[in-house]
């Protein structure tokens, strides 16, 4: 609806005292609503978009890249023109057909097609063979669990792709040292086809739908270390996720920020832990409310990337996967003053006291054992709320934690699709 009134509130109401934000809806506000119903909009409508095989502009790359700019369709980086030619390669990777739905995207409620996903593989620089993972990632995308309407958010935090199964060997991704560095092909054009798919599919556009204050560029692929995964006995993200270990998937979740835990020293996993979950913990702040009920109430989902030699270290005691998230739960955890502060003064996501909360039965025991403002309260509802992947630099005591935003992103996982005759196809295609 191109041509809806509105009314503004002048300022942000978030640093205005009553009086001030009181004075300008009376001054400002109320007037601008009485205008608008009396006042029929002017007849504005969109302009109209090319069909989906109709030829948009012929010109030479750069006047071609020029065009795209212009109109919004490009990251602002170098694309590759979509040529019917380079769609159709992208097509004969997948056993679907052009024109099926995988979902109506918001906030423009888009049909993403399988032929959009194809044409934004190609702008992205994918290679064709990557076009099954491409689709599986805009299936998810599309599953309302994810909630991609929320991709534009004021706190700007970017989507994760998580990769596993024997494609990641099959595509060459990284899944060693430089973890989440671009400079590998696969891992860098697939994050980067995420993010072009947000904006020509979906329609999240800066200045426009997408309103996050401070921006993140896309996220390269994250593909976890499977070969470590198995020498340790832990199953893979996708099976963690419902699915059999050896499936190819794909897992997405949005994260506000993150930093890397350096030099984690230690033999036993009693030494290494300790520094492990107060990194977790720490990069939770705000984010807390979702866990609590200032927003939602335990859909907190923080994740841990742990580098191999890491992960051998704590396997080698005995561990499993499930007890590394048990000692998250139980020491990755916030002081209760600091909880309430986020979410009653700090950031207004009012949820009264935990100790309410508790009692109203919306929180475990755990959230009120005391009075005490400096007890120590968990930053999710349950161990398995923690997401741990093996990652990253196979020689380094590393570890990698990031804050999650909560239902505003939640991970959702979906089985990528090959085509027939897959390995023959790849084989073919790296000669």
């Amino acid at each position: 609806m191109p041509n809806m009134p509105f009314a503004t509130i002048p300022g942000h109401p978030g640093v205005q005292s009553v009086e001030e934000l009181r004075a300008n809806v009376r001054n400002v506000t109320t007037q601008q609503v009485i205008e608008n119903l009396l006042t029929q909009p002017a007849l504005q409508e969109f302009a109209p978009e090319p069909s989906a095989r109709e030829i948009a502009f012929s010109g030479t790359f750069e006047e071609v890249n020029a065009y795209f700019y212009e109109r919004e369709w490009s990251d602002g980086l170098p694309i590759v023109p979509p040529t019917v030619e380079k769609i159709e390669e992208f097509l004969s990777f997948t056993d679907r057909a052009p024109d099926e739905s995988l979902g109506i995207l918001l906030p423009e409620n888009r049909d993403a097609t399988i032929w959009a996903v194809a044409v934004n593989g190609v702008m992205a620089g994918c290679r064709p063979e990557y076009m099954p993972i491409l689709v599986a990632l805009v299936e998810a995308m599309a599953d309302p669990t994810y909630g991609v309407e929320h991709s534009g958010n004021t706190p700007g935090s970017e989507t994760l792709i998580v990769l596993n199964g024997p494609i990641i060997k099959d595509l060459n991704f990284n899944y060693k040292q430089g973890v989440l560095r671009d400079g590998f092909m696969p891992n860098t054009t697939v994050g980067r086809f995420w993010r072009l798919a947000l904006r020509n599919i979906a329609g999240f556009l800066p200045h426009k739908t997408d309103k996050g204050t401070f921006g993140n560029t896309f996220r390269v692929v994250l593909a976890e270390n499977e070969d470590a995964l198995a020498k340790i006995g832990w199953p893979p993200n996708s099976a963690d996720m419902g699915f059999a270990a050896g499936d190819n998937t794909v897992m997405i979740t949005r994260l506000t920020g993150g930093d890397v835990l350096p030099s984690v020293t230690g033999s036993t996993p009693e030494e290494l832990m300790p520094y492990l979950a107060d990194g977790v913990a720490k990069q939770t702040g705000w984010e807390i409310a979702f866990t609590v009920g200032g927003l939602s109430i335990g859909t907190l989902r923080p994740v841990l990337v742990l580098t191999p030699i890491l992960a051998e270290t704590i396997a080698r005691a005995g561990w499993s996967k499930d007890d590394v998230k048990r000692y998250l739960f139980e020491h990755a955890r916030m002081p209760a003053w600091r909880v309430e502060a986020f979410t009653e003064k700090w950031a207004q996501f009012k949820i009264g006291s935990l100790k309410q909360q508790v009692n109203l039965g919306r929180l475990p025991k755990e959230f009120h054992t005391s009075d005490d403002p400096d007890r120590l309260v968990p930053i999710v509802l349950e161990p398995d709320d923690f997401i741990v992947l093996i990652s990253g630099d196979p020689l380094r005591t590393n570890a990698y934690a990031f804050a999650h935003n909560g239902y505003l992103g939640f991970p959702a996982a979906k089985k990528i699709q090959l085509p027939r005759n897959w390995g023959v196809r790849i084989g073919n295609t790296r000669k």
